[in-house]
């Protein structure tokens, strides 16, 4: 066999099983993706996210997942957490703030690694990344977290969550947020139980994964006083000047055209009233 053909062999050969990627560098950021094909973590400069203080109407939520990750970023044990219930009264704003208090304490070492739920199946290998990152902790977070009938995804993190011989590393707690206490529709879960030879035993599996979470926090609508406290404090933060009774009707009478009431019912509002005003944000 020539030189050249040999040659062209290896190359191939690389290309089938490329050299593996290099050590992620954590202090190029306080807050990651991870992509898959290829592996990588991808450093965020400057994370979507709104100020602990403006999260109004999730006091209790709020408090708990707060002195879990306080202890967390502390080195000590913390529960994995679901945050679950209404749409927009926010589960997702509520990590990422708590993420920022926590590193303006000093917690500099807390970084937050966003997963989507499309890439679950790699989750093993994200958490071979994160195992020997030194003093490092990682707040892994998954938005929107659910699964249909023939998903799978949901078999791969019950064993990172509490299972399998390697188990979730001590640097890595994981955070989720679902619309769905039990991540899954109630019309999945009543066709397993219809359908299954062994009805109870084909629920648990499905659910048990929800009980995987140490931390179940509930997120519920929002009451008007609260709707109109979040705004009040929106504008107070960012300056835009408003009389309370003009506020008052403008924002129900948002809230009446969009049939909801929420935290992000809320900022659309605001930020309709500050580029009305004339504010930038």
């Amino acid at each position: 066999m020539t030189e050249d053909a040999l040659n062209r062999i290896a190359a191939a050969l690389e290309r089938l099983a490329p050299a593996p990627a290099p050590a992620p560098d954590f202090d190029a950021a306080g807050a990651f993706l991870w992509h898959d094909d290829p592996d990588r973590l991808e450093p965020v400069a400057e994370v979507s996210r709104v100020d602990l203080s403006l999260l109004h109407g999730v006091d209790r939520a709020r408090d708990t997942l707060l002195a879990n990750t306080r202890q967390f970023a502390a080195g000590f044990p913390a529960n994995n957490a679901l945050l679950w219930g209404a749409r927009g009264m926010g589960k997702s704003s509520l990590v990422k703030a708590v993420h920022a208090a926590l590193r303006a304490e000093g917690a500099a070492r807390l970084r937050l690694v966003e997963i989507s739920r499309e890439d679950l199946a790699s989750i093993g290998r994200l958490l071979n990344h994160l195992r020997g990152a030194g003093d490092e902790r990682f707040i892994l977070f998954c938005d929107d977290l659910s699964f249909s009938h023939d998903d799978q995804h949901y078999k791969a993190l019950k064993a990172v969550l509490d299972g399998g011989i390697a188990g979730r590393p001590e640097n890595v707690v994981f955070y989720a947020t679902s619309n769905r206490r039990h991540l899954m529709p109630r019309d999945m879960i009543e066709n397993e139980r219809s359908t299954a030879i062994n009805p109870s035993e084909a629920v648990e599996e499905k659910v048990s994964l929800s009980d995987r979470f140490g931390l179940w926090l509930g997120f519920h609508p929002c009451s008007q006083d609260d709707y109109l406290a979040m705004i009040r404090g929106y504008c107070d933060a960012h300056g835009v000047a408003v009389e309370d009774d003009t506020l008052r009707a403008e924002a129900i009478e948002w809230q009446q055209t969009r049939g909801a009431r929420s935290g992000r019912v809320a900022w659309q509002y605001f930020t309709d009233l500050a580029g009305r005003r004339g504010v930038r944000l």
